[in-house]
């Protein structure tokens, strides 16, 4: 009787599994709170078609309005590359000038960081001041991710109003509305400029009046210019003069005095052609057949694209509310479906992978309590793993899906090794009690070595380097993560579920031999005589 009340406890030293098996209350609320984190996590992962691989580069811009190209790649590019490349860590830097603009880019080892590299740029570019000729403004430096490719593109059209109209719109209201959406990153408006008021000088009449250009230069920043208007005070009291003088369209522009030449009043209508126009006239965007201003969205680090993308298509109807009623806005591209449809398949084939893997277990256990258990193993330790990958801070792609499919295979393999033993033991006539802790004792450091075998495999492609290690790690890791969960599951909750529901051998023959003879009976569905077989 006293081994019956604590099997194990004379014959066998205390093993790992022992308090789990000894507790089956303990252990099955540990397994369910295991499992519910991990559903939790599932619902907090991000979702993107691949990992996520940031790439330090960071693109340094300097403009001189005016200069050609060749200008600007002697004078301001050249000085720039030399003083940036002597930063350290720089694997890739190329440059490109054009008309008035100059942009260098830098790229640094995969292992370097971002903020650090930025401080270092901003530190060559001031050193480099001194050999830069003068410039309206210092360059700039900003850090970009090539690899963050935007999620979702809006289109805004309109048979009245003009383009320039329409980006002023899209930038100030739309652009900023948008950017306030959860999970929205940047916002980029392209296919347009704001709207500006463009002077295109005529050569030959400036010339055949005996002036220069920048005769017209001064005399259109002379007229425009906002400066304080200064103050009237009487003694008692005191006013601000608030009058406007900048000139808002073309026909203010067009009487503008230029300079008087032998009695003539030459103005710039006279010199030029003005017209109200945008900033950037070559650059144009068409939608659908028309002339279109786009709003480029690009997700924030980490964000599900597919929520995000489900919250900027809810706000989509109070975004247009908000445009002139002649503007529609559309959507013109759409990330997420392809993401959709490529997640969706992957998680059919994660739930094919694991309905195959129970139906392969049955078909050679030929019981419904024996297959149980590993049909409550494979899927708690897969839906633990989603746990893991949260805290390593990993989202829902193609290739952390595969790695759990792949995996199926692995999860299951620990709870039929520990199963299997403990039923040879039930077959030699021990309790299911004793037949648990002798048998998870037994088959306990097999089952940590097949599992630190496998993760062993997988170790080079967590230590490679380059952008494809990055990409893969996440493969590995997720894999190896499923299999070290799956033997803590297995050393747990398998020998806990094999003491509880299978039957002492004796119970089962009995069974067997009733459910034998009403098969000869002929009493039996023909799904019960398959159960049987």
């Amino acid at each position: 009787m006293n081994s019956q009340k604590r099997p194990g406890s004379k014959y066998l030293p205390v093993n790992f599994s022992a308090p789990f098996i000894r507790r089956p209350v303990g252990t099955t609320l540990l397994t369910i709170a295991i499992a519910l984190a991990g559903m939790v996590a599932f619902g907090l992962l991000p979702v993107a078609p691949l990992p996520q691989v940031d790439f330090p580069v960071v693109v340094v811009r300097a403009r001189m309005p005016g200069a050609g190209p060749e200008t600007m790649a002697s004078t301001v590019a050249t000085p720039l590359e030399r003083a940036l490349g002597r930063i350290a860590g720089i694997t890739e830097m190329t440059s490109n000038s054009s008309l008035g603009s100059s942009n260098v880019i830098l790229q640094f080892d995969l292992d370097r960081d971002i903020d650090g590299a930025a401080r270092d740029v901003q530190a060559a570019i001031n050193a480099s001041r001194s050999t830069l000729p003068t410039m309206p403004s210092n360059p700039s430096y900003r850090k970009v991710n090539p690899a963050g490719a935007p999620i979702m593109i809006l289109s805004i059209t309109s048979d009245v109003l003009s383009r320039a109209q329409l980006y002023d719109a899209a930038s100030t209201v739309l652009a900023q509305k948008i950017s306030q959406i959860p999970g929205v990153g940047e916002v980029t408006v392209g296919g347009g400029a704001l709207p500006a008021v463009r002077v295109e000088a005529i050569p030959d009449a400036v010339n055949r009046l005996g002036l220069t250009m920048d005769d017209v230069r001064k005399a259109i920043s002379g007229a425009n210019a906002n400066l304080p208007k200064g103050s009237v005070d009487n003694g008692s009291k005191f006013w601000l003069v608030g009058a406007n003088d900048q000139l808002m369209n073309a026909a203010d522009y067009k009487p503008l005095i230029v300079a008087e030449k032998d009695g003539r009043t030459i103005r710039l209508a006279d010199v030029a052609d003005v017209v109200d126009s945008s900033q950037d006239v070559r650059n144009m965007a068409v939608a659908n057949g028309k002339p279109a201003i786009l709003l480029i969205i690009f997700r924030a680090p980490g964000a599900n694209i597919i929520e995000t993308v489900d919250r900027v298509k809810a706000m989509m109807p109070q975004l247009a509310s908000w445009l002139p009623g002649s503007a529609e806005l559309s959507l013109c591209m759409d990330r997420s479906l392809t993401i959709r449809a490529s997640l969706r398949e992957v998680e059919k084939s994660l739930l094919l992978a694991m309905g195959l893997v129970i139906l392969v277990t049955f078909l050679f256990l030929r019981n419904g309590r024996a297959t149980a258990i590993p049909a409550v193993a494979a899927p708690v330790s897969l839906i633990a793993t989603f746990g893991v990958m949260y805290l390593c801070g990993y989202s829902l792609d193609n290739l952390s899906l595969m790695a759990l499919t792949v995996s199926t295979g692995f999860v299951v393999d620990d709870a039929i090794v520990v199963m299997e033993n403990i039923v040879r033991r039930l077959e030699m006539g021990e309790s299911p009690l004793r037949a648990a802790l002798r048998g998870s004792k037994e088959v306990g450091f097999t089952v940590i070595s097949i599992s630190i075998s496998l993760v062993a495999v997988f170790a080079p492609i967590m230590l490679m380097g380059g952008i494809i290690g990055r990409l893969f790690r996440e493969f590995a890791v997720v894999l190896a993560s499923a299999v070290l969960v799956s033997m803590l599951v297995s050393l747990t909750t398998t020998p806990m579920m094999c003491a509880q529901m299978l039957r002492p051998f004796g119970e089962e023959v009995a069974v067997r031999k009733r459910r034998l003879l009403a098969l000869k009976n002929g009493s039996l569905s023909f799904a019960a005589r398959f159960w049987m077989r």
